[in-house]
């Protein structure tokens, strides 16, 4: 510690949802008076998002492990213990308390560097099933926090926490509005449908809802989160229509206007959803595009009640009409079903594992 105050090193990215829960953890560290400093890629989305939280920001080496053929097999190991060596002599010279990671590939070298310099370190798994660089980072880790109750059985017991994932708390606060205004929305009782891709957008879900809006917009005004470069300039103006590449300050004024949401089924998107009440169709990326993490994440949401799940390989401008009128039709069951949630505080939770784990330091 130095001048009263303790510090953190946090880490991950590769995508969003490896930012934001850190993110969230940044105003409860601050108010207990951590020193936070942050290592991620070189031009990873995270620079960005972090930078723009005034969080001192270190670039390393980081290379994807995967689990299929790719040229890039045989140099991203390198570049994996390259940024191994670029971490031990970042965090040789902050010296940090403890160290907090969120998963991606970049975070590999991190965590096992802070184990190497015997730092302690805690861990936090969104989805079901733990990610191939959390499970290469597990060893180094003193806790493995995670969102599911599933997640459990596949975690080392004596490491593993339930604690759920942090959300923004800003996101809770949303304006009604403030969205309306900022939207162009009449207050007219019409009904407002969200739809959004994740951070990078969807191209099958963005095509199939703007095939969809002329019966969509006889019930719903639209807002579409459709991701950088998917803007369609025919739509630009289309009554009951707006469209943005991604949003950030407004994003919790557009939830709070929001009546039904359509979205992919990333842990942290999901959990948001759940925290917000809002009656959801989850469209979780194929088992070809990805791990299915999403499918279980979306399954474990639809066994509790929290929300509709339409299927990739089922997706068609039809079976999306359909399923978004089922979801608005029984839209107080599903908002019921969440208001019996016991989906704790994840921020004190978290925040007070990092407190324990800092003070073995």
């Amino acid at each position: 510690m130095s001048d009263g105050k303790t510090k953190i090193v946090m880490t991950g990215g590769g995508t969003a949802g490896h930012v934001t829960p850190n993110i969230a953890l940044f105003p409860e560290l601050r108010a207990r008076n951590y020193e936070i400093e942050y290592i991620g890629s070189y031009e990873g989305i995270e620079k960005r998002l972090i930078e723009e939280q005034g969080v001192p920001y270190h670039g390393i080496a980081s290379g994807k492990l995967r689990r299929y053929f790719d040229l890039q097999n045989f140099t991203d190991p390198f570049r994996v213990v390259h940024g191994y060596f670029q971490a031990r002599r970042l965090l040789k010279k902050i010296k940090p308390d403890v160290v907090f990671s969120k998963g991606g590939f970049v975070s590999v070298p991190v965590v096992r560097a802070a184990g190497s310099l015997h730092i302690p370190t805690i861990i936090h798994e969104s989805d079901m099933t733990p990610g191939l660089a959390n499970k290469l980072a597990f060893p180094a880790a003193q806790y493995i926090c995670c969102s599911f109750p599933e997640t459990l059985s596949s975690l080392p017991a004596e490491k593993a926490r339930l604690t759920g994932s942090p959300i923004r708390r800003e996101l809770l606060s949303g304006d009604r509005a403030k969205a309306r205004a900022f939207t162009g929305f009449p207050d007219d009782g019409r009904s407002v449908l969200l739809v959004t891709g994740g951070s990078q957008g969807s191209a099958i879900i963005n095509r199939h809802i703007r095939e969809d809006l002329p019966e969509i917009l006889k019930t719903f005004r639209v807002i579409h989160l459709c991701g950088k470069g998917n803007l369609d300039e025919s739509l630009q103006g289309l009554d009951g229509y707006v469209q943005y590449e991604y949003i950030e300050s407004e994003l919790a004024d557009l939830f709070a206007l929001a009546d039904l949401v359509v979205s992919r089924a990333g842990a942290n998107s999901i959990c948001e959803l759940l925290a917000l009440r809002k009656p959801a169709l989850l469209i979780p990326l194929s088992a070809q595009a990805s791990r299915g993490d999403q499918i279980l994440n979306a399954a474990s949401y639809e066994k509790q009640g929290y929300s509709k799940v339409l299927r990739e390989e089922d997706l068609t401008p039809e079976t999306l009409l359909t399923s978004i009128r089922d979801l608005y039709e029984h839209r107080a069951a599903y908002v019921e079903a969440m208001e019996r949630s016991d989906q704790g505080d994840a921020i004190s939770l978290i925040v007070g594992l990092i407190e324990e784990a800092a003070k073995k330091a």
